[in-house]
């Protein structure tokens, strides 16, 4: 990874902020970006405390404009871009009748959206180049069904294909496109879904009223767990691999 362009949508926390992390320890060029400007900059100067040096680029990934923009920002003052990583997500639960029409838009419009705008605006070059590595972060819950997750999970599903369906169409000039599908990571996000105190055990032992078997390895995930599989995915250690998707979930979706 040493000295090549990697953007990170989603880099303010959780992790999109791991992944950030993982790049620069290895010696990339980070293009943070995030619609949380002062969370992207307090990330900034705490990783440059620690001898890491990455660049912030405050823009919203569900914005047409603002992602062209963004884009040709990251080429002009770092280089054109090698490696991108679709972190950015939203979760708003809520049983399928109490959806809202704002929620599911919203929910498609980072999730999903935000995935093609981004991959869209930073693949002609990489086609161009002939090379190149995208990773989109999805999750179990794109090919597990789960209760009042239906926005999330019908948004990273088609995260997941769209993904896939763009890797087919520029495979032939060296360009690969992946997919990590993580399963509880210890975020804001998932606390957001913790009843109380016990909420990690829970999740562990998982709920069979709500058609949850658990977590096999009996822990919940790191956001380091994520960020090394991304990083994995968009490096050189995996030059023939494409097209595929990467389960990290700690066996709760029980290898399916």
């Amino acid at each position: 990874m040493q000295g090549r362009v990697a953007v990170v949508t989603g880099a303010a926390g959780g992790i999109g902020a791991a992944v950030v992390r993982v790049l620069a320890e290895q010696g990339a060029v980070v293009a943070a970006v995030d619609l949380m400007a002062d969370r992207l900059e307090v990330m900034v100067k705490e990783l440059g405390a620690d001898g890491l040096t990455v660049h912030a680029f405050p823009a919203d990934v569900s914005d047409p404009d603002e992602v062209r923009a963004v884009v040709r920002e990251v080429e002009e003052r770092l280089g054109p871009v090698d490696h991108l990583a679709n972190a950015a997500g939203v979760l708003r639960p809520a049983g399928i009748g109490d959806i809202t029409a704002a929620d599911w838009g919203d929910t498609f419009a980072v999730n999903a959206t935000g995935v093609f705008l981004m991959s869209q605006a930073v693949v002609e070059g990489m086609v161009a180049r002939s090379s190149g590595s995208i990773v989109t972060i999805a999750s179990n819950a794109a090919g597990t069904a789960r209760t009042n997750m239906a926005a999330y999970a019908a948004s990273k599903a088609a995260a997941l294909t769209f993904t896939k369906c763009l890797g087919l169409e520029v495979g032939r000039h060296g360009v690969r496109c992946n997919v990590v599908s993580p399963g509880s990571t210890d975020t804001a996000m998932l606390r957001t879904l913790w009843a109380g105190a016990d909420g990690a055990q829970d999740a562990i032992d998982g709920n069979l009223a709500a058609y949850k078997v658990g977590i096999p390895l009996q822990k919940i995930a790191r956001p380091e767990d994520i960020a090394d599989a991304v990083v994995f995915l968009l490096s050189d250690a995996a030059g023939h691999v494409t097209l595929e998707n990467l389960t990290v979930d700690g066996g709760a979706t029980l290898g399916v």
